[in-house]
């Protein structure tokens, strides 16, 4: 009798993880998610880009599981002729102070086995973008971008065609493992499970609390917002755009990116959500901003940088913030080349003393494994984490 494994979450993590177990494993794999189709959430509302690995601590599992997944990616893309463009990314030193930053980014790209990186001056960045300006840049010239729902979905057809199933309108209410088996009820259906994998992005915490190990890492959600740029304005970027990020966060900061429908967008910024899928201001569900609030490491998070969440919340009703944070880069830009596009929510953990998780976790205990945190560049490395994954599931 085969493996039974179950795999909540239809984002492109759980399905590269379900494609992976049946695959490999031989299991018989069932993919539970509560939206009526794949990708809807983190996997749908990215930006696209493929990232190469520049920013990555050497030897954490991001870094390995980033240079490993991009090329991956790019065989799988290649496999299904589904779109991936090598558009290149610079990285971009607006100043001479941020010079330094700049070399240790090409020091740490370098470790990581990124290929072909290269430190430009002013006129050479111009030559890869010839409207952007800075003292130097970091030159990624492998960098891609690709349409990640596009892969889940093709994902999702090699879980079926591998003699799973991907069964959408089945939220999970309530799992227990018991013995050797792992018992969950989804959508007023009831499963019966080897093994059982959480990649539920937003939804980590209440799969986590069903499965009695909340734990002292929370996910507290992050809304990125975007503009994106309107008519000719699309044509004063080639590719991707990015500022010298902040060692002391994990967001890269607004940054310019062209998408592989041709359309360039425009940020994002990071302010705190006000519930798990809280795309806009107006959604706020009490339920989730009580237990996002009321976990400790919230308030310590926010007192810690509540000058950067002023900016961010500044930037978020402003759009001349948002502006201004491109025109460093792209000067020719006005404000009547930018119009408000749809965003995302980011599912970012959090430690109880307020400190941000910034590498991929992943918790196996006993018959359950959990995803616990699993931000960009997770939708880059989806194939090489799934592959992570089914090794250390027992």
């Amino acid at each position: 009798m085969s493996e039974r494994i179950g795999v909540v979450g239809a984002g492109i993590l759980g399905l590269a993880v379900a494609r992976e177990l049946a695959r490999s494993r031989g299991a018989e794999v069932t993919v539970l998610d509560k939206e009526p189709g794949v990708a809807v959430h983190q996997t749908g509302r990215n930006s696209g880009v493929v990232h190469a690995g520049i920013y990555y601590p050497p030897g954490s599992l991001k870094a390995r599981l980033c240079r490993e997944g991009v090329g991956l990616l790019r065989e799988y893309c290649a496999e299904h002729a589904l779109p991936y463009d090598e558009v290149g990314k610079l990285v971009i030193a607006a100043n001479r102070g941020e010079r330094a930053a700049l070399r240790g980014l090409a020091e740490r790209a370098r470790a990581n086995g990124v290929p072909d990186v290269a430190e430009v001056d002013a006129l050479g960045l111009r030559e890869i973008e010839p409207h952007a300006v800075g003292v130097g840049a970091v030159h990624s010239p492998h960098t891609a971008i690709a349409d990640f729902a596009a892969v889940a979905r093709r994902l999702a057809a090699d879980v079926t065609e591998l003699g799973g199933s991907v069964k959408l309108r089945h939220p999970v209410t309530a799992l227990r493992e018991s013995g050797d088996t792992v018992r969950v009820l989804a959508g007023g259906e009831r499963f019966a499970f080897d093994r059982l994998v959480s990649c539920a992005g937003l939804g980590t915490d209440a799969v986590a609390r069903m499965a009695g190990r909340a734990g002292d890492v929370r996910i507290v959600p992050f809304r990125g917002e975007y503009f994106a740029l309107a008519g000719a304005a699309k044509s004063l970027v080639r590719g991707l755009i990015y500022p010298v990020p902040d060692p002391r966060y994990p967001f890269l900061g607004v940054h310019l990116t062209r998408r592989i429908d041709g359309e360039v967008l425009v940020g994002p910024n990071a302010v705190m959500a006000l519930a798990y899928e809280g795309y806009s201001w107006r959604r706020i569900r009490p339920a989730d901003l009580r237990r996002i609030l009321t976990f400790p490491g919230t308030a310590r998070l926010a007192a810690e940088h509540w000058r950067t969440g002023v900016r961010e919340v500044y930037g978020s009703l402003a759009k001349r913030a948002f502006l201004a944070a491109a025109r460093r880069y792209v000067p020719e830009l006005t404000g009547g080349d930018l119009v408000r596009t749809s965003g995302g929510v980011r599912a970012q953990a959090v430690r109880r003393d307020g400190s941000l998780v910034d590498d991929f976790v992943i918790d196996v205990h006993g018959r359950v494994a959990l995803i616990r945190n699993a931000p960009s560049p997770a939708a880059t490395s989806s194939l090489a984490i799934a592959r992570h994954i089914a090794k250390a599931v027992p």
